[in-house]
């Protein structure tokens, strides 16, 4: 069993940043994948950003380069995700999921709100 516990989110105005925290219950070294994925109202959940391969490597979704930047602080159990040059079509609930001895694990998601 994981419980993953994201914060960070909140309303944020066009052009501004955030950083999202996901901490997980056990050792993150021992998960297959970590990822941060976005659903926006009426739109199906979407991958943001991930590692991959036990962690070994991290992955971005093109759109999304040069603006997020998915981090891990192994001492803690945390990934993040920090995001800059928002704009509102990134309003969505954020979720963390990881991957742990081949079941998905979701947190209950945090909610980021670009508007002026």
């Amino acid at each position: 069993q994981v419980q993953l516990v994201e914060s960070g989110g909140g309303l944020v105005q066009p052009g501004g940043s955030l950083r999202l925290s996901c901490v997980a219950s056990r050792s993150i070294l021992s998960m297959k994948f970590m990822g941060w994925y976005r659903q926006a109202p009426g739109n199906e959940r979407e991958l943001v950003a991930a590692f991959t391969d036990g962690g070994s490597a991290n992955y971005v979704v093109d759109s999304m380069k040069g603006r997020f930047t998915i981090s891990r602080d192994n001492a803690k159990n945390t990934v993040f995700l920090q995001m800059n040059s928002l704009s509102p079509e990134d309003t969505a609930v954020y979720y963390c999921k990881v991957v742990y001895g081949w079941r998905d694990y979701w947190g209950q998601g945090t909610q980021v709100t670009v508007s002026s």
